[in-house]
Order: structure tokens, then sequence, then C-alpha cells
């Protein structure tokens, strides 16, 4: 039986000879070696050219430059021009480290510790604090940081605009973790415990978050009087990297919570003599 081939219309074989079908060589990206490891961070506050601050907005960020810097590394490049979304797990921080020729290897967040023990050399088992009653109560503060006075901080965040969430929608820059889910104890939700109804929502009084981040603050600031770190300890310690950290973003932060802080002289001075020393660890990236 004879096979019939359709012919393409004239019409079309003219039309389809604007639009010619061109295939190209596969593109290949070229590879830019690393010398020194690559800290991705969430961007710093703008600045001006020639003066650029190296510290991240972020606080997960900052905690862990924070971290790197009081163990002691210098001259540590950092980044801020990859998204959350090309990070590992979609979160930043993320740490580049050279693994031989062009090729480099990535450490999510939870990797960085081990990698600094690596290079510096792992910490005793009271890890830099004078004791073990000092290690075991950094542990109330860590919590405190990261509950209460993180509370404060994730209220203060503005709410995406109405066009930029439902028409534009586009990802916020950071993923902020919900008021609720911070808490210390959970907030009951809006149906109550003895509801007969599921439970939905959350109830919770900013002014009893506001009021906690206050009492927090003066703790903060008593605890550390007039002591060069934390808990009196030699040398700093992880809960000085996550005391910086947030002390640094409350001061610039939205007024109410940035006064709170602003009130307690200590806690200025300490502060700016931890921001000079973080600082001085890092520098931006410039790839050649």
């Amino acid at each position: 039986m004879a096979t019939t081939t359709l012919a393409v219309p004239q019409t079309l074989v003219k039309l389809f000879a604007y639009f010619p079908f061109k295939t190209y060589p596969p593109s290949k990206p070229e590879k830019v070696p690393i010398v020194s490891p690559i800290l991705w961070i969430h961007p710093p506050l703008s600045s001006v050219l020639g003066q650029e601050s190296t510290l991240s907005t972020d606080i997960e960020c900052l905690k862990w430059q924070a971290h790197i810097a009081l163990r002691g590394f210098r001259n540590f490049s950092v980044r801020w021009d990859i998204s959350q979304d090309g990070a590992l797990d979609g979160r930043l921080p993320n740490l580049q480290i050279p693994s031989g020729d062009a090729d480099s290897t990535l450490l999510a967040a939870h990797n960085i510790p081990t990698w600094i023990d690596e290079n510096v050399g792992a910490l005793d088992e009271l890890e830099g604090y004078k004791d073990v009653e000092s290690r075991d109560e950094s542990h109330a503060w860590i919590a405190l940081l990261e509950g209460d006075i993180h509370a404060a901080l994730a209220l203060a965040q503005p709410l995406p605009s109405f066009f930029y969430h439902n028409v534009l929608q586009l990802p916020p820059a950071t993923t902020q973790r919900p008021v609720e889910t911070i808490l210390t104890p959970p907030p009951a939700p809006l149906s109550g415990f003895s509801s007969p109804l599921p439970p939905y929502g959350v109830h919770f009084s900013p002014n009893v978050i506001t009021s906690r981040y206050r009492d927090a603050i003066s703790a903060l600031s008593e605890r550390l009087g007039q002591d060069e770190w934390f808990l009196g300890s030699a040398g700093p310690t992880a809960l000085d990297a996550a005391a910086f950290a947030y002390l640094h973003v409350l001061l610039h932060a939205e007024d109410d919570l940035r006064i709170e802080v602003a009130r307690r002289v200590n806690l200025i001075h300490w502060e700016r003599r931890v921001h000079e020393q973080v600082c001085a660890a890092f520098v931006p990236y410039r790839s050649t």
C-alpha cells in the first residue's frame, strides 16, 4: 500500500521561513575556582560603594557571622547575591569551601560548627564557659534570646502589601517564623481548649510580648554588668555570638525595640566593641 505524504502549503512554508529552526551547542558554565571559604548570607543594610557593610540583616545569618568571627577567623569572604532559593534546603546561610581544582563543597548551617572545629580546633567540654554551671545557664539565656526577644522582632516585622503578596505573588526576601511558633509556652487556640470545635487560629496579646521583651532586655543588661563577655567567660562563646546578633538587629529596628536597648549603656558599649571585631573578620566577595 502506497504511503501518501501531505505537502505543507506554500503559505505556511513562507511564514515559517521567517522563523528558522536553529540548534546551538549546549552551554557549559565556566566554574570559577575559589581559594578560600565563602559564606552566603542575606543582604546587609544598603551602603555606599567602597564602604559596604558585610553584616547581614537576617538574625540567623548574623549569628553565624558572629560565631565565625569570634572563633578567630579573618578575611572571610561573604556574598549576598544568591537568593535563598538557591541555598541548601532553601535556607541561608550556606558555607562554600574549596575542595580541589575548580570544585567546591556547599555546607548547610548545621554543618558549619564541624567545619570550624576542624580548622581552628574543637572547644573543650565547657564550650568556653568558666564552669559547668555557666555552660548550663547559657542555654537558658539563648532560649530567652530566641524566645521572648525573637518574638518581639517577629511581631515588629511589616506584613507584605496586598499587591506584593496576592497580585504579584512574590516570595518574601527572608522566611519569618510565625510568632506563635516562637512563644513559650505556645499560645492557646482561638477556639479555646474546651471547645467542641476543632482548634483553629491562635490567640496572643501583643502587649504581653512587648512586656516580656522589655523584661528580657533588662535581665540581659543586668547579667552582663561590666563583664567583657557574658557569664564572666574569659573569651567569647556561642552565647556572645547570639547576643551580638540580636542586639545589632535590635539597634537597627523600629524605635520601640531600639530604644529599649539604647537605654542600657553597657549593652550599647558591648555591642559596639563586638561589632568592630565581627566587621573586621569579613570582606565582600569579588568574583574574578
